[in-house]
C-alpha cells in the first residue's frame, strides 16, 4: 500500500487542504461571516449550560488529577487545563445537552463542539484575531462536512460523526489557526483523521458527549503535531484504505473537492431550538403547533399520532428513558414534553422529567409510524383528546437552514444559557464580543468573559 509522501505530489486530500491553508478571511462571504458569529455565540452558550452537568464534573475530575500544566480556560469552571485536556472538557459540555448546532447538508454533524474547543485552547498559546478565529472555524467547517460527503453510508454503519468527522474538523480548524501551509496542513488533517472514533452505541450515554471532546482534543493533538512537521498519508479520505473507503459501505472521494470555492458550508448551518436529538424536532414543533392552536388538555388525551422521516425511530426510538440523557433520544419524551410545557429545553430532559409520572402517563400514548417520503426536517401530528382529532403538518424544522432561527432567538437562547453561569452583565458583553468578534483583536478577551 502506497503511503504517499512525496510532497510534490498532488492528492484530494492535498487539494482541499492547499484551498483551506490559502484562505484569507476577506475570502468569507457575508453570510458566511455572519453565520460564523451566531455559531460562536450558540456554542458558548451551550457549553456554559453544559458545564455544570455531572457529566462534564466527572470527565474535568479525571482530567485534573492526570492532565498537565493548566494553559487553557474551561468554560464556566473558574479553571485552567492543559492544552490537550481543555479541549476535550469544553468540547464534552458543549455537547452534553445536545443543543449545539447541526450541520444537515447532507451529513448531520454537530461541528462547533470539537471545533471551537479546538479553537479556543489553541487561542490562548498564541495570541489570535477574532477575524482568524473565525476564518479558521469556516475551514473546519468545510473539512468536515467534505470528509462526511465521501463517505456515504459512514452513519448507516453506526459511527458518531461529531467523533469521526469532528476529529478531521477541529484538526484542519487548528492547523489553519496555527498558520499551517499546505503541506502540513494535510498532515493535520491525516493525523486527526486516523484518531476519529465514535460509536453510536454510547448515544443517551456520558460516552456520546465524550465523543465531542476527543475529538476536540484529537484535532488540538493533530495540528501541534503537524506543526512540527510530524507526517502522515497525503490521500487519508481517498487513499485504498483512507477514510471514504474504510468508514463507508460506499466510496464518494471526489466529493471532497467538488464545488471547491464555491459557497461556504458554514452558510448552510442549522441550530437547535430544542435540547435533544436534532431528527425529533419537526415532531416538537408539530405537537407544539397542535398546542399553540387548540389548547390541548394533556390529561384529556387519548393519543399522539406522529408520522416521521424513517432515520427518526432508528436513532430516536427510546419509550421508556430512564435518565435524562437517555430521554433526548425518545420520541415518546419528546412529544410528552412537547405537549405538556410547549417548549423542549434543557429541564424537559433531565433526570427529574424522565422519572415523572404525569409525562411518563403520556408517553405511552405517543404512536410513531415512519413515513418513507417524508423530508428528514419534516413532520405530521394527530392529537386525539376529548373525542375530537387536532392535526399539524411541519414541512421545515425550526433551526434548519429552511427555517432558521433569527439572530433574536440565538441571542435569547445564549443568555437563558450563559446568564445563569456567568451572569447577566459578562453575558451581555460576551454577546456584543461576537456579534463583532471580527473587529476583536485578540480572542482571549472573549474567553476571558466566559471563565
Amino acid at each position: 500500500m502506497e503511503q504517499n509522501l512525496d510532497p510534490s505530489t498532488k492528492t484530494l486530500t492535498k487539494t482541499l487542504c492547499a484551498h483551506l491553508a490559502s484562505a484569507q478571511f476577506g475570502d468569507l462571504p457575508a453570510k458566511a461571516v455572519h453565520e460564523a458569529r451566531r455559531g460562536v455565540l450558540d456554542w458558548i452558550g451551550c457549553a456554559l449550560a453544559g458545564s455544570g452537568h455531572p457529566t462534564v464534573s466527572q470527565l474535568i475530575a479525571v482530567l485534573q488529577e492526570a492532565g498537565g500544566k493548566p494553559q487553557a480556560t474551561v468554560l464556566g469552571r473558574n479553571l485552567k487545563l492543559g492544552l490537550l485536556e481543555a479541549p476535550l472538557a469544553n468540547g464534552a459540555m458543549g455537547h452534553v445537552l445536545d443543543y449545539d448546532d447541526t450541520h444537515m447538508g447532507g451529513v448531520v454533524l454537530h461541528t462547533s463542539s470539537p471545533v471551537l474547543a479546538a479553537l479556543f485552547a489553541l487561542a490562548e498559546r498564541t495570541p489570535v484575531s477574532g477575524a482568524d478565529l473565525m476564518l479558521a472555524y469556516a475551514v473546519g467547517f468545510e473539512a468536515g462536512v467534505r470528509t462526511g460527503r465521501t463517505a456515504p453510508g459512514h452513519h448507516k454503519g453506526g459511527w458518531h460523526l461529531t467523533g469521526t468527522l469532528g476529529s478531521v474538523a477541529a484538526g484542519v480548524a487548528a492547523g489553519r489557526l496555527l498558520g499551517l501551509d499546505a503541506q502540513r496542513l494535510t498532515y493535520a488533517m491525516g493525523i486527526a483523521a486516523t484518531q476519529a472514533a465514535g460509536m453510536q452505541q454510547n448515544r443517551g450515554t456520558m460516552g456520546k458527549s465524550f465523543h465531542a471532546g476527543k475529538a476536540a482534543a484529537n484535532g488540538t493533538l493533530a495540528a501541534l503535531l503537524a506543526e512540527r512537521g510530524f507526517d502522515a498519508t497525503q490521500e487519508i479520505v481517498e487513499g485504498e484504505k483512507g477514510f471514504a473507503r474504510i468508514y463507508s459501505d460506499v466510496a464518494a472521494p471526489e466529493a471532497l473537492t467538488a464545488d471547491l470555492g464555491g459557497a461556504w458550508l458554514i452558510e448552510s448551518n442549522g441550530h437547535k431550538p430544542y435540547a435533544c436529538g436534532v431528527v425529533l424536532h419537526p415532531l416538537i414543533d408539530a405537537v407544539i403547533a397542535v398546542r399553540d392552536a387548540h389548547a390541548v388538555d394533556p390529561a384529556a388525551v387519548e393519543e399522539i399520532s406522529l408520522r416521521v422521516h424513517p432515520l427518526v425511530l432508528s436513532i430516536t426510538g427510546v419509550r421508556e428513558p430512564s435518565t435524562g440523557l437517555q430521554s433526548k433520544f425518545s420520541v415518546a419524551q419528546s412529544a410528552a414534553v412537547a405537549l405538556i410545557d410547549g417548549t423542549a429545553g434543557v429541564a424537559q430532559y433531565s433526570d427529574a422529567r424522565a422519572a415523572d409520572p404525569a409525562v411518563a402517563a403520556l408517553r405511552r400514548k405517543v404512536k410513531p409510524a415512519t413515513d418513507a417520503t417524508l423530508r428528514r426536517g419534516e413532520a405530521h401530528a394527530a392529537i386525539t383528546a376529548g373525542g375530537a382529532r387536532y392535526e399539524a403538518h411541519i414541512a421545515h424544522a425550526s433551526g434548519t437552514a429552511d427555517n432558521p432561527m433569527s439572530d433574536a432567538a440565538i441571542e435569547a437562547k445564549f443568555l437563558a444559557n450563559a446568564v445563569p453561569v456567568i451572569g447577566a452583565d459578562r453575558a451581555k458583553r460576551a454577546s456584543e464580543l461576537v456579534w463583532a468578534l471580527e473587529k476583536a483583536i485578540d480572542a482571549r478577551a472573549l474567553i476571558a468573559l466566559l471563565a
